[in-house]
């Protein structure tokens, strides 16, 4: 009777699936006790998929930082911006005057030495606006990852075509007047800066979001 009782015993223990040691089971791509498997044959698909597919432990997500600028950067942007814009007609008028100065020289007409000399002054204003707005919006903007390598190397390029500005301008104008080779100098040196200027923005409406 002691043998027969020990004997139903592990039969009813291992037909509950409650046995010390449960086999596993594969279910899908989840490893699972076999007896979580024989539980859930007595439920529905969709509760048994649900039971094995659900995580034991969530990881937590690490949040972005969230960086802040002043409340005048848009501002200074925006500025920044509809000046640049506006050097573009100031450079077509500067590159038609100088073009009668450099062949001409003192017999180019009154329009163009009118003309260059209005245009010279109005790029001066222009792009002392925008390296000032340009140079505070970098500093506001330090702490910003994205986009940081463009917005230094634009502020290089538009730094050097400040000083070009100014050199063709301050000395080699004056120098210009009655030096063949300091013209051409002075027209190659402005030209060179429009140029630099126009793909150094171009590539910040492009490419800086």
């Amino acid at each position: 009777m002691l043998v027969l009782g020990a004997f139903q015993l592990i039969i009813g223990a291992t037909s509950l699936g409650l046995t010390a040691r449960a086999p596993i089971a594969d279910v899908g791509d989840t490893t699972v006790p076999a007896a979580v498997v024989r539980i859930g044959a007595q439920t529905s698909d969709s509760a048994l998929r649900d039971l094995v597919r659900a995580p034991v432990d969530t990881p937590h997500t690490r949040r972005r930082k969230v960086i802040e600028v002043s409340d005048w950067y848009s501002r200074r942007l925006t500025i920044h911006r509809y000046v640049a814009y506006a050097t573009i007609p100031v450079f077509a008028l500067q590159w038609a005057a100088g073009d009668q100065l450099y062949h001409k020289s003192s017999a180019a007409p009154t329009w163009a030495k009118t003309m260059h000399r209005v245009g010279a002054t109005a790029l001066a204003g222009m792009f002392t606006v925008n390296t000032a707005t340009g140079l505070w919006n970098l500093w506001d903007s330090r702490s910003v990852p994205q986009g940081r390598a463009l917005r230094t190397v634009h502020a290089l390029a538009m730094l050097t075509v400040d000083a070009g500005f100014t050199w063709a301008g301050a000395k080699l104008s004056n120098e210009a007047e009655t030096d063949n080779n300091a013209r051409r100098l002075h027209r190659e040196v402005a030209l060179s800066c429009m140029g630099l200027t126009v793909v150094s923005g171009l590539a910040m409406k492009l490419w800086n979001h």
